[in-house]
């Protein structure tokens, strides 16, 4: 076999998984710093797919977890962005570049915080990303969580362990708002407590379980849940905290129930449809997790949460299509969000759709006209249409 079906088969292993071929390829000479046409090495073929074991032999092998794709992504933010702590923690042990940024000139620790991974936060703030990084898009950690969240539980999380860390809650946007304002705007009042530092959690079960579960002690956690749900089987607090924590151990079946289980008891909470989507995606239930963000975008009043982490799952997926429809509906709503713009152009970039693409980043620029990063992708655009 020549070398180049070696390093092709490579990435397809790692892709799928197989382990045993990857150990073959490797052995045969297979190359780990071979890139696909997509510019991804067979480390960001594993990770996309949160293969760990693999993931694990080719950083042994030498690959390099910082090495970027042609939409420069690196396997280190890759692994971050998609919630997979597991081979974080591995890429962090590999040598990752803590400072690197994303396209957008975010570090690790902004999309987790964006799209509510807690457990990817707290591995990116234990390992010392920077917490007060601000993005070309000017948005903070801190800032991400409190616009595209929505104040529920895991956003709360979220806030509380970024506000530990040292986030700044009076740094501004490029709108001059910070969080807290924006918190206060957008009627988190939970959020403002915890920005202000005087949310104190006085649930003693709820205390004693986040304790463990910082430190992966997951079993204890749900010991602890479980003695709680004794006391009060409809606590909504406690039923999620077991969802979450199941979830965290890949139990996603009884996860699911958890939720479930929340959304009978009070069905006017849509928070927990965020849940059931995000145990969904992470079982790899695809079609099954946009269900449930349809089913939220149905039910709430205000749609645009539940419809903006759609269209970023649509994005993760691949599905750029369906992501431009859901950006259409969120403009609709907000014509002057110049992020909603902004990805809308991305997905339209990855579609060839050029002159799209052009329209809807200049709507960006003329909601944000002086952020250099609109006028470099118009000008890529540009140069992509010739």
């Amino acid at each position: 076999m020549d070398s180049l079906s070696l390093n092709t088969k490579l990435i397809e292993a790692s892709e799928q998984g197989e382990l045993a071929s990857v150990e073959k390829l490797l052995g045969e000479g297979a190359s780990v710093d071979y890139k696909d046409a997509a510019g991804r090495t067979a480390l960001m073929a594993a990770t996309q797919n949160n293969q760990i074991a693999i993931a694990k032999r080719l950083i042994e092998a030498g690959s390099d977890v910082n090495t970027r794709d042609i939409t420069q992504l690196s396997p280190f933010i890759c692994s971050a962005a998609n919630g997979f702590y597991e081979i974080l923690r591995l890429m962090i042990a590999g040598g990752a570049d803590l400072k690197s940024v994303n396209r957008f000139g975010g570090t690790a620790l902004l999309p987790s915080s964006e799209k509510g991974y807690l457990k990817t936060v707290e591995v990116c703030i234990d390992a010392g990303v920077p917490v007060n990084h601000v993005n070309d898009l000017g948005w903070s950690a801190l800032l991400e969580a409190v616009i595209l969240g929505n104040g529920g539980r895991l956003y709360s999380d979220i806030l509380e362990a970024l506000v530990h860390a040292g986030a700044d809650v009076h740094l501004p946007d490029r709108d001059g708002l910070s969080s807290l304002q924006r918190a206060e705007e957008n009627g988190q009042h939970k959020v403002v407590k915890i920005l202000e530092q005087s949310f104190q959690e006085n649930n003693e079960y709820v205390k004693q379980a986040k304790a463990l579960a910082n430190n992966d002690q997951y079993e204890e956690a749900i010991s602890i849940i479980n003695r709680a749900l004794e006391v009060d089987a409809d606590n909504l607090d406690f039923i999620y905290y077991k969802g979450y924590f199941l979830q965290e151990l890949k139990r996603y079946e009884e996860a699911l129930r958890c939720y479930e289980s929340a959304i009978s008891i009070d069905s006017a909470n849509l928070e927990f449809y965020f849940y059931t989507a995000n145990c969904l995606r992470l079982w790899k239930k695809t079609e099954e997790a946009l269900q449930e963000y349809d089913k939220a975008c149905e039910l709430a009043p205000n749609e645009t949460f539940y419809r903006y982490h759609k269209s970023n799952y649509l994005r993760e997926l691949g599905r750029h299509q369906e992501a431009v429809i859901e950006m259409d509906k969120l403009l609709a709503l907000q014509p002057n969000r110049y992020d909603f713009s902004f990805h809308k152009a991305n997905s339209l970039r990855s579609l060839g759709k050029h002159k799209e693409a052009i329209e809807a980043i200049e709507n960006a620029i003329k909601n944000d006209p002086t952020n250099p990063l609109y006028h470099s992708h118009k000008k890529q655009s540009l140069e992509l249409l010739g």
